[in-house]
């Protein structure tokens, strides 16, 4: 926020000077112009009436001819000393209600700041940038606030498989005359509490990693259509838990230059979220088709539709479709925000959809980099 203040304290004097020294240019224009036609006036005048050599009048009338330039000139700076002071006198005023303005940037009220007319072109950019420093502290407060609240879900939640872990090891520890099927069913329990504990422990590590990380490209050029495949494959177990089918309509052979690491990531977030999200007994369809200038890939489910103002939301940090924690779906909401980033930061663009019970999200990814 001070750095957007700051930026704007600098902007204003490039602003305000510009205007005032205008302002000023005209007022010496009109000023001169003014004196101009009062002299062409007076000399009218003087032509107009005839004056005896004994007359005071005219003796001053013949001084003040021999003299015309120099007291054109001696009225003319006059002038101009006097208009600089007046404006001199405004700056000040104005700096000093600007100064009192800018103080106002940094109040978290919604009231508007209010300078003179002249000023209102500055006003406005003041205006304007206030508005947008409240929306980004809005913004950074829902955010750390969802953060929070994601933490203290997870912490919340780390007690329930690990008490299950401690329970069940306890209990092989303590009964000795025990079945060998029971056994395995108490160590089958134990396994998944704890890779479920390992989950969110991660989850842990992957707010930290956004939050400390910059990400940077390292691109090399790769075969897309084969990665996709590659990767589609790896997911076979858990299509299986679901009883999914994977359907490819890849272009053959298509070739960019992308960052191996970070688009097999963006991949792997969103064909875990589409089996996450998908009915059982359903397709899962990933395309990937070349065109113009761009290579445009989607990941289809069928699942619940998801309302649009969740749908707008959806590659928020931290936001999660599935607020209930009792879902082991749900993650730290952090996938599909890392997948923009790294979408973005290709000069691509992701965009979500979803009617009638699919799901949908497309990828574009410029092919002229």
């Amino acid at each position: 926020m001070n750095k957007k203040v700051s930026e704007t304290s600098k902007n204003i004097p490039k602003a305000m000077l510009p205007r005032m020294l205008r302002t000023f240019l005209f007022t010496v224009s009109i000023f001169t112009l003014v004196l101009l036609i009062l002299l062409v006036i007076a000399e009218r005048i003087y032509h107009s009436y005839i004056f005896y050599g004994d007359e005071p009048v005219y003796q001053v009338v013949k001084i003040a001819q021999k003299n015309m330039i120099g007291i054109f000139v001696s009225a003319w700076l006059i002038g101009i000393i006097v208009d600089m002071y007046i404006y001199w006198k405004k700056t000040l005023n104005y700096l000093d209600t600007l100064a009192e303005a800018t103080t106002k940037l940094l109040s978290n009220d919604d009231e508007l700041i209010h300078l003179p007319e002249e000023l209102k072109a500055i006003e406005d950019e003041l205006n304007n940038t206030k508005k947008a420093v409240l929306r980004n502290e809005q913004l950074a407060k829902q955010s750390e606030q969802r953060k929070n609240d994601l933490i203290m879900y997870l912490a919340h939640d780390l007690k329930t498989p690990l008490t299950s872990v401690i329970g069940y090891l306890t209990l092989l520890r303590d009964e000795e005359q025990i079945s060998s099927e029971l056994r395995e069913h108490y160590l089958s329990v134990s396994l998944d509490r704890a890779e479920r504990l390992e989950e969110l422990i991660n989850e842990f590590f992957e707010i930290t990693r956004f939050n400390l990380t910059n990400i940077t490209l390292e691109r090399s050029r790769t075969n897309m259509t084969r990665m996709l495949e590659q990767i589609s494959y790896e997911f076979g177990p858990l299509y299986a838990e679901k009883n999914l089918t994977c359907s490819l309509d890849l272009e053959p052979d298509i070739e960019m230059l992308i960052d191996v690491d970070k688009m097999e990531r963006v991949f792997d977030n969103l064909i875990r979220n589409a089996i996450n999200y998908s009915f059982e007994n359903s397709t899962i369809t990933i395309s990937a088709h070349k065109k113009a200038d761009y290579v445009e890939m989607t990941f289809t489910n069928e699942g619940n539709t998801i309302p649009e103002e969740k749908l707008k939301r959806i590659f928020e940090q931290f936001f999660r479709l599935d607020s209930s924690r009792t879902s082991k779906t749900g993650g730290a909401g952090l996938g599909l925000a890392i997948s923009k980033e790294i979408v973005e930061l290709h000069h691509g663009m992701i965009s979500a959809y979803s009617k009638d019970e699919e799901i949908q999200f497309s990828i574009k990814i410029p092919t002229g980099l």
